[in-house]
């Protein structure tokens, strides 16, 4: 039995929560929804076409991201923007919480960073269905007609005002870039009021990519600041509009350049995630903070399928997450994706006619009892769970998206030695130390764009298969003086001297041939202080001085530096191995076929020249040879000299630059050399030419000395 003095407590209760609500809504605060449970990630890729648009990601965690519509734009940039495309999106919840609001700068990268006097306005009530309006600051507003640029537009909710506020940064003819604010109209269709400077900055320093977070009270300005000193900062008020204070410090934690601060809230109360772009890594860095004043790298502990440029996160319902899966999330993704370190991300195979996928493995993998490490996310089931026993033949799935009807999936997986290398590498030049007694494979670190890296690794091994990241070896941002980009395609030999053994690594830096030295072959190694070979040799047009190639002539023991594009050039190396012999150089270019990535080495009486013919980015790249009775030429080339092709019945494109290696004390030869990252290569265009991977497979030959055709394959070598 209820007692009535029981019934009068819930009722004053009930009515007691009324009244508070019917407060809260007249003052304006935000109707809490449901808690929030996940993450959405809003972000664009890049500069290029498409590239500047919007896309979206989703996360269970705010750890682990996974890109939504396969990475592809989520709303149309032609149908939304002046110029053809928006980039550094920024997404808000609304005071009713149900209503969604995101800002976007109006923008093509590639008619100019002064170009664009635009920003766009969205709203939703679902965040799949959006409504859009352009805001051209230029014609609405007198007075700006030496407007350059209007970056980075994001909201807040003004609790005084009761209004959206949008916050952006302008730059006008000499000035530096600034922060400004106005209010949205209630429609969000317009600005409503005259922009005003948000941010004062006491250096008159320029002042971009703001982000405002309320904390304790405060309002807290993340800004990226240029001209002298560039990197994140925050200023403080305690009213959003005015009265910013600059904290004295910058709050990255790295020394490369950075932009596109994003702050979002922990849905489990741990505190914020600072993330940021580090533009010219074409990655981002994740940040923790209780405080908004000390923050830790949690980069290893992050993971995502894409690569975004500016973005930001905001936290979601369950609800609202399935939903955005069922929109946009196709089962195969989740198939594509699997987290299991075992698994050669880069070469997974998905039929999906067949709906087949195949996971290439390393050497070791137990396919007994394997668990892929499926991604984690809002309404997504795959089901048997695992692990699986893939030792025999094809596994059956079912992978299911919030509800809806489940899909059939068949894997297999099987260990692949080819790639050798776990990433994008090129160029590869084999070792045998020995001091160590392991083999060593040093590449071109790939998969930058325009063969954009500055960094070189190494790689360890004791069987040629199971190889290990010996990590950074030379830096040219920290180790090298005289060049700063391209760190391409090295070489290396080991000499012992004095009793002890030294290493000469020649390499590629701005198109010129440089020396570091180490005393153990996973380095670090030291630069010279100089490029060695800087100019084209006489008598040769064209061409750039890459690709150099050391070799040692057993009978003489003297060593000599081959290197060219468009001609093969020898030198010998004097007997510091960090200069040559100036009058030795001469051009012994084999014939026409002759592109690139000379590779000599001696075998029962012979010198053998290998080169690579075509271009890099070409799929009919590949390895042609011919043979001396010296080092220095002349090359005689036999009549079929092609020896590593791609096969396209295996999805093999672009075989080339190529090392060479002998097991030591046995005739056992192996090829190592680099090909389009397979399968998606052969579709990425001139792309592929520097999304490479490196292989080995065993090089054979006849009675009479000839070089047998290579077969490339999938599977490597045991």
């Amino acid at each position: 039995m209820i007692k009535s003095n029981q019934i009068n407590t819930k009722l004053k209760r009930k009515t007691l929560m009324t009244l508070v609500a019917v407060v809260f809504s007249l003052c304006g605060f935000a109707q809490q929804p449901t808690k929030p449970s996940a993450y959405l990630f809003t972000y664009f890729t890049g500069n290029a076409g498409a590239e500047e648009s919007i896309r979206f990601a989703i996360s269970k965690d705010g750890y682990h991201f996974n890109a939504l519509n396969g990475n592809q734009p989520v709303i149309s940039s032609a149908a939304i923007s002046s110029t053809g495309g928006v980039r550094d999106p920024h997404i808000l919840r609304g005071v009713d919480g149900k209503t969604f609001y995101m800002v976007v700068t109006d923008m093509v990268s590639a008619k100019g960073w002064n170009s664009n006097r635009a920003m766009v306005l969205l709203k939703s009530t679902d965040l799949i269905n959006w409504t859009s309006a352009i805001v051209n600051l230029q014609t609405k507003y007198s007075g700006n007609e030496n407007l350059l640029r209007v970056w980075a537009p994001q909201t807040i909710y003004d609790q005084q005002a009761k209004k959206y506020m949008i916050y952006w940064s302008m730059k006008h003819g000499e000035d530096p870039d600034k922060i400004y604010y106005a209010y949205a109209n209630p429609e969000f269709t317009d600005l409503e009021t005259e922009p005003k400077q948000l941010f004062f900055s006491p250096t008159n320093g320029a002042a971009i990519d703001g982000d405002i977070v309320l904390d304790q009270g405060k309002y807290h300005l993340f800004f990226k600041t240029e001209g002298n000193g560039a990197g994140i900062k925050i200023a403080v008020s305690d009213q959003l509009t005015s009265g910013y204070v600059l904290q004295d410090k910058y709050v990255q934690q790295t020394k490369d350049p950075v932009e596109g601060a994003g702050v979002f809230k922990l849905n489990n109360g741990e505190g914020y995630i600072l993330m940021y772009d580090l533009y010219t890594k074409g990655k981002y860095q994740f940040t923790k903070t209780k405080d908004l004043k000390n923050f830790s790298v949690i980069d290893n502990e992050v993971s995502m399928d894409f690569h975004p440029r500016h973005g930001t996160v905001l936290p979601i319902t369950a609800e609202e997450a399935g939903r955005l899966m069922r929109k946009w999330y196709n089962p195969v993704s989740v198939l594509s994706t699997p987290k299991a370190k075992a698994i050669k991300q880069h070469n997974i195979i998905i039929d999906s006619v067949k709906h087949e996928v195949y996971y290439p493995v390393v050497n070791g993998t137990n396919l007994k009892s394997f668990d892929p490490l499926f991604v984690d996310l809002p309404g997504l089931k795959v089901s048997p769970k695992a692990p699986y026993d893939l030792s025999k033949g094809k596994v059956k799935l079912q992978v299911s998206v919030d509800g809806k009807p489940a899909e059939t999936f068949w894997l297999s997986a099987e260990v692949s030695n080819n790639p050798a290398l776990v990433g994008y590498y090129a160029d590869p030049e084999v070792l045998y130390s020995n001091k160590t007694k392991k083999y060593y494979i040093y590449p071109t670190s790939d998969g930058f764009t325009g063969w954009g890296g500055t960094y070189f690794k190494t790689f360890s091994s004791a069987n040629l298969v199971d190889w290990k990241d010996e990590g950074v070896i030379l830096d040219l941002n920290k180790d090298v003086s005289w060049a700063k980009k391209n760190a391409w395609a090295p070489t290396i030999t080991e000499k012992k001297e004095n009793g002890g053994y030294q290493y000469y690594y020649y390499f590629t830096a701005a198109q010129k041939i440089g020396v570091a030295v180490a005393d153990d072959p996973a380095g670090p190694f030291k630069d010279s202080g100089k490029a060695l070979i800087s100019v084209r040799p006489k008598g040769t047009r064209g061409g750039q001085e890459i690709d150099p190639d050391v070799f040692t002539d057993p009978k003489s023991g003297k060593s000599y530096l081959y290197w060219g594009n468009g001609h093969m050039a020898v030198a010998e190396l004097n007997s510091d191995m960090v200069s040559i012999d100036t009058n030795s150089i001469k051009v012994i270019t084999p014939d026409k076929s002759f592109r690139e990535g000379t590779e000599v080495f001696y075998r029962n009486g012979k010198y053998y020249f290998l080169w690579s013919e075509d271009d890099t980015r070409s799929e009919n790249y590949r390895v042609r040879y011919g043979y001396s009775d010296s080092p220095t030429g002349k090359i005689i080339v036999p009549e079929n000299n092609l020896i590593l092709a791609k096969d396209p019945a295996k999805g093999i494109y672009g075989t080339g630059h190529n090392s060479v290696i002998q097991v030591p004390g046995k005739d056992e030869w192996y090829i190592v050399y680099h090909r389009f990252t397979r399968p998606n290569g052969i579709t990425m265009g001139s792309a592929a030419g520097y999304n490479r991977e490196v292989c080995i497979d065993k090089l054979f030959f006849n009675a009479d000395g000839a070089i047998k055709p290579v077969i490339p394959t999938i599977t490597g070598i045991k």
